[in-house]
């Protein structure tokens, strides 16, 4: 499958302006800036995004494209980037500026400032168009993408993205079809979702995850794999319901496979972590911050 295919096949939007972005606030701690961001797609409705850069001059810097989770809780959204949740051991934005990356996050549809529309509705009216919530969702997301690579801050070279839950989903499915990520790597969302159906555990996943004719076509692992040759960096936790073994081994048989005839084996990092369920642990910590500082 190509990166177009896969574009047509989620539905994404095929025509859509790019966005005016205005800072709307910004704010300085000792070692980093934050800079609330408005993203203007033409609607009416600015979407909020939340961006955390080094202090002072210099650059252009490495950057991430921080994709939030879900977890049921909508109100967080892009805030995830500087409160952090519960499945995470801290915030982000903060860390990654210290460490001289610029990061951004977007309110994804129903989440954070846009949770005035649920999930389940607005995922049945785009089915009912046509059209997907995971499309709308990596829309925004490369629109994101592409206000990083045009920040002056910013080295549009070097951009990961990165994500927990959704946001691991999100991390690597944006990966796989647009060409100028550098690198993906994400936390507990990596499974087979055939192998997933057969146990019924699919159904903890939320609505955006519907992409009529998915399995049809192709999988997980096969999505992931279209990451390659670039870097990619995939944990998961052994007690975690959306990824349990069986199903992350299917997953990642086929996105080795697509490493291997890349010549890229050695660009794919697995860490499976025994006695985790859906949590950050602090070694998945460490092998997030050590593989993004190969951009550095």
């Amino acid at each position: 499958m190509t990166p177009d295919e896969l574009k047509r096949l989620i539905g994404l939007p095929r025509a859509r302006r790019a966005p005016d972005v205005s800072v709307v606030e910004r704010s300085e701690a000792s070692d980093h800036i934050v800079e609330r961001l408005a993203f203007d797609f033409g609607d009416g409705r600015p979407v909020r995004g939340l961006l955390t850069r080094p202090a002072g001059a210099g650059g252009p810097h490495p950057a991430v494209l921080y994709c939030h989770a879900h977890g049921n809780k909508y109100a967080i959204g892009a805030s995830e980037l500087l409160v952090g949740r519960p499945s995470l051991i801290g915030p982000y934005g903060p860390l990654m500026a210290k460490a001289g990356f610029v990061a951004l996050s977007l309110d994804m549809p129903t989440f954070g400032e846009r949770a005035d529309e649920t999930e389940n509705a607005l995922a049945k009216a785009l089915l009912w168009r046509g059209a997907t919530l995971m499309g709308l969702m990596l829309a925004d997301l490369l629109a994101g993408f592409d206000h990083l690579a045009a920040r002056p801050d910013v080295d549009a070279t070097r951009i990961a993205t990165f994500g927990l839950s959704m946001g691991a989903t999100h991390a690597y499915f944006l990966a796989a079809i647009e060409p100028r990520v550098a690198r993906a790597a994400h936390l507990c969302a990596y499974a087979d979702l055939e192998s997933l159906v057969e146990t019924g555990a699919h159904d903890l996943h939320g609505h955006y995850m519907t992409v009529p004719g998915l399995l049809a076509a192709t999988s997980t692992g096969r999505i992931a794999g279209m990451v390659a040759p670039r870097p990619q960096l995939i944990c998961t936790g052994d007690h975690d319901p959306l990824t349990p073994p069986d199903a992350v081994d299917t997953a990642y048989r086929q996105t080795r496979a697509a490493y291997r005839a890349a010549g890229a084996a050695g660009a794919l990092v697995r860490l499976s972590q025994p006695e985790t369920g859906h949590e950050e642990t602090p070694q998945m910590r460490r092998a997030v911050l050590d593989f993004l500082s190969a951009m550095r």
